[in-house]
This record gives C-alpha cells, sequence and structure tokens, in this order.
C-alpha cells in the first residue's frame, strides 16, 4: 500500500500534467493520455495496478454516465430523438454485427460471440472525446447534442450486447426467446428503477436539512445506488443512471440552491476528469501483461497490430455506411425533417462528418477490462482470446483517438457543412436576445410588485437602476436585508422567466443554463454582502 500510494498520487499529477500540455498544444486531452499511458507502460519497475474486472463497471461508469446526462440538453435530445435513436442502437447493433462476422471470418478461432463481444465493447462512440476535440472547432449546438445524446444511449445498447455475449461465450448456448424477455427487462425495468429512485433522491434533497457539502455528498454516491440496485434486480444499471441522472438534472432547480449547484460544478468536473485519466492510463500499465499474454499463445505482435487495424477500419466504415443509409432513410421516409442543404456537395458532406466522429474512449477500455480471466465465475478454464480482445480495444481507441481526433478538427474548420446544415439562430445573437428580455423581464418585476417601495427609496431605486442600465455599484452598503430578500425573490423570479423561456424549442438551453449560472453566482455575491 506504501508503494502503491505514492505512484497513485504521481498518476494524477502526470493526468494534470498532460491535460496542461494538451490545451497548450490545442488538442484533446484523451488523446495524449491514451499516448501517454502507452510510453508509461515502458517505464521499467513500475508496480502492477490491478483492479479486479466485476469492479470496473461499477467504479468508473456510474459517475461517468451520471455526469453526462446532468451535462446534456434533455431538449435538445428530444428534438432530435429519430437521428439520435438510430444510431444509439441500431447504429450499434449494425457496428456490433459487422464486427463479428469480419472476425469471425479473419481471426483464426474466433467465434460470432467472441466476435459480438468484441463489437460491444467496440461499438459505442465516446462522448468525452468527441466533446473533448469539437470544444477546439465551432460546431452548431444541435449537432453536438446529437453527438452527446447517441454517446450516452449507445453506451446502454452495447453494453447489454456485451452482457449477451458474454452469456453466451460462457454457456456455449444463445436462446432467443430468453433473451428477448431478459432484453426487454433491462431496458424497461432499468429505466423504470433509474426514474423512481432519482425521484426519491430529489424528495431527499428536498425535505432533509442538507447543506452545499451534504448535497454534494449525497450526489457523488447516487449514481452508485442508481446502478447497484438496478444491477441488483438484473435490469440495466446503465440505463438506471442514465434515466436518474436525466430526471435529477431536470429538477436541479427545485432541490437544489445556488451554493449545491456551483459548488458540485467543479467538484464533479474534478472528479469525471480524474476518473477519465486513470482510465487510460490503467490500460497503458496492463498493456506489457497484455502484450506477454498474446505471445505465450504465440500470436505474433504484429499480427494482433494488424487485427486492430482491421476492426478500426471495419468500426469506421460501419460508421460511414449508417450515416448516409440514415440520411437516406430520411430523405425517403420523412423529407420534411431532413436538415435543408444550400447544395448537394453540402447534403453529401454531412454524414461523412458524422461518421468520422466515432472516437472510442473511456467505456470501451472499461467493458474490456471486465472481461473476467477465467470462465463460469473464475473456476473454468481461461476466457478465450481475453488478451487479444484487450489489445484490440487498446489499438482501436489509439487510432480513433489519434487519426480521427486529430484531423476531425482540420474537416470541420475546411467544410462548410457544419455551418449550413443546421438552420438555427447564431449562438451570440441568440445570447443577446435573450439577456434583453431577461432584463425587460426584470424591469417590469420590479415595477409591478415593488412600484409603492421604488419612489423616494435609495436602496431600491438603485436596484432597479442596475438592472436597468447593468450598472455595477461599488459600494455595497445599500444593501439592507429588506433589499437582499427582494434582490433574491428577483432572482427566483429571473430563474423561472429562463425555465418558461427553455421550453421553447428555438431557444439554445446550453445558453440557458449559462445565464442561470451566472445567477447563482450573483446570488452567492449577495450571500457574502
Amino acid at each position: 500500500m506504501h508503494s502503491i500510494l505514492p505512484f497513485l498520487l504521481a498518476m494524477i499529477m502526470v493526468i494534470v500534467l498532460l491535460n496542461m500540455w494538451a490545451a497548450k498544444l490545442k488538442i484533446a486531452y484523451p488523446i495524449l493520455l491514451v499516448v501517454g499511458g502507452l510510453l508509461i507502460s515502458f517505464i521499467p519497475g513500475l508496480p502492477m495496478v490491478k483492479i479486479h474486472p466485476d469492479l470496473i463497471f461499477f467504479i468508473f461508469l456510474p459517475p461517468l454516465l451520471f455526469e453526462a446526462a446532468w451535462s446534456i440538453s434533455f431538449k435538445e435530445m428530444k428534438k432530435w430523438w429519430r437521428i439520435i435513436g438510430s444510431f444509439a442502437f441500431l447504429v450499434v447493433f449494425f457496428t456490433a454485427l459487422s464486427v463479428a462476422l469480419v472476425t469471425n471470418y479473419m481471426i483464426p478461432g474466433f467465434t460470432i460471440g467472441l466476435g459480438f463481444l468484441l463489437g460491444g465493447i467496440v461499438s459505442p462512440p465516446d462522448a468525452v472525446s468527441t466533446g473533448a476535440i469539437t470544444k477546439f472547432v465551432k460546431i452548431p449546438r444541435s449537432t453536438s447534442a446529437i453527438l452527446e445524446g447517441e454517446s450516452l444511449l449507445n453506451d446502454a445498447s452495447s453494453l447489454i450486447i456485451f452482457r449477451f455475449a458474454l452469456v453466451a461465450v460462457g454457456t456455449g448456448q444463445f436462446i432467443w426467446q430468453e433473451a428477448t424477455l431478459s432484453f426487454l427487462w433491462m431496458v424497461i425495468g432499468g429505466a423504470g428503477i433509474g426514474l423512481l429512485l432519482g425521484w426519491v433522491f430529489v424528495q431527499a434533497h428536498k425535505h432533509l436539512p442538507t447543506d452545499a457539502p451534504s448535497d454534494i455528498a449525497m450526489m457523488l454516491i447516487e449514481p452508485y445506488f442508481l446502478y447497484w440496485i438496478a444491477e441488483q434486480a438484473h435490469s440495466s444499471g446503465v440505463l438506471a443512471v442514465v434515466c436518474g441522472g436525466l430526471l435529477m438534472s431536470a429538477k436541479r432547480l427545485t432541490f437544489l440552491n445556488s451554493t449545491s449547484r456551483i459548488r458540485a460544478f467543479s467538484v464533479w468536473e474534478s472528479f469525471i476528469f480524474i476518473l477519465n485519466g486513470i482510465v487510460f492510463l490503467i490500460i497503458g500499465l496492463e498493456l506489457p501483461e497484455i502484450v506477454g499474454g498474446l505471445r505465450s499463445k504465440g500470436i505474433p505482435l504484429s499480427t494482433a497490430i494488424n487485427y486492430g487495424i482491421l476492426v478500426t477500419g471495419v468500426l469506421i466504415a460501419a460508421r460511414i455506411i449508417s450515416s448516409y443509409a440514415a440520411m437516406a432513410a430520411t430523405l425517403i421516409f420523412r423529407p420534411s425533417v431532413a436538415p435543408a442543404a444550400a447544395n448537394r456537395r453540402i447534403r453529401l458532406t454531412m454524414p461523412l462528418l458524422l461518421g468520422w466522429t466515432g472516437m472510442r474512449g473511456v467505456v470501451s477500455l472499461a467493458a474490456a477490462l471486465s472481461i473476467p480471466l477465467a470462465l463460469d465465475h473464475g473456476k473454468g478454464p481461461a476466457f478465450p482470446h481475453r488478451d487479444l480482445i484487450l489489445f484490440i480495444t487498446f489499438v482501436v481507441i489509439l487510432l480513433t483517438l489519434v487519426v480521427q481526433g486529430l484531423t476531425l478538427p482540420f474537416f470541420i474548420n475546411r467544410s462548410s457543412a457544419f455551418g449550413q446544415i443546421f438552420n438555427q439562430e447564431a449562438e451570440e445573437s441568440a445570447r443577446q436576445k435573450m439577456k434583453h428580455g431577461l432584463k425587460q423581464h426584470v424591469y417590469e418585476f420590479l415595477k409591478d410588485k415593488y412600484e409603492h417601495e421604488l419612489n423616494g427609496y435609495a436602496g431600491m431605486e438603485k436596484l432597479l437602476k442596475h438592472w436597468e442600465e447593468k450598472s455595477k455599484a461599488t459600494d455595497d452598503s445599500w444593501m439592507n436585508e429588506k433589499t437582499k430578500v427582494i434582490f433574491v425573490e428577483m432572482l427566483e423570479s429571473q430563474r423561472a422567466y429562463l425555465s418558461e423561456l427553455n421550453k421553447d424549442p428555438a431557444v439554445n438551453e446550453e445558453i440557458i443554463r449559462q445565464q442561470l449560472f451566472q445567477i447563482d453566482l450573483e446570488e452567492e455575491r449577495l450571500k457574502m454582502i
């Protein structure tokens, strides 16, 4: 323990340094993390970091999914649900099937069951990697919502495929009737348990005398409860975390105060960043052992690398084919909802760019590492081709992050497809329009409710002037207790106004959330006066 602890602390420091370097180079930090993990694995004498396969999902997935559910715009998900749904379920199954067929034909001893297992592992694109890469280029919020929504839901669909394939490999049989019933229960039960527990957690935050530290502590353990209880009921823990997280995110203004929301944002941002970095470094540290396992089974390293390149090519081709198939289906069956394009070239470019966004990441790593060492709950023979599956997964993540991740910003900047394919209001114009409406709302609120107190009272007149002209007072002595009460009530009125404004499908929810965060900061500043 005394030797491992300094090493773990050093890992976190390496993650921080690589992130700073990535920011300076203006590339996505997952790219440097996965390359850094690979280079670190060659340092001799490093202690082995071992995590039991059964604990991989439980340790890493719940908080990663929970944070992603809180960050995504549910309104945008509803708006683009057809595209998100097709990519999150149909494309995942098509990708897993493609990987299964190709690997069964090309890799000696690789069964269809093992092919589906590998396909379930590598089929879901990673939201963290995509988000980290697209922040360096300007793309419409709707496109980001499609990519984030797909990444959130395809984790569930791919892991369901992974679980069924794991059972098929372990038992040597696959019964379609039982699998269908099990699939339905995993989906319906997981979503139901997530919504139910999410509601329970909201009520607990509302009625218990919590403060910011206790709110944050409860939120850190709630995704683990969601995942564990759903798994105990043999349903999908992933869907439970996603659905529970979406429900709690939608209710955040009702059960968390401004202090809890502000502090939780910083805590979760750092926590998720560390978790992502640790997963990437762990696979790098285990790489020598994986390579040793390949050699012990007589598989040359060059052959394994070629298999990884082959699977990567299948993934990229399957996603691009699916993108064009989705566009064709939309134009044939739902032409009214198809995005308008200025010309044929732009319409043909858009699916290619969406197909090129399929970087793999943390979920694939966690799934690969969770493969048991032996069949029959560790009592039987060694799990077939486990080291090869782990190695192929690492090659896929490395290639998609480095090749696609480094070239995607270039392709987006060179293409006008992303800028023209979605007809949405410019972000800056929308932000200014929202702020003007909010300013007018505050002015009318004060005039209507406190008109008799405004005249002749310097504090109230200054408060009104502050919002009418957006002036910043340097003297806080005017803010007495009466004015504070009205100020807080005014902030709540702004939140209600923004929540109502957010119901408009044309309004960008990200702009609304940014303004709500500023209102929280304003309330925190008020508490310190």
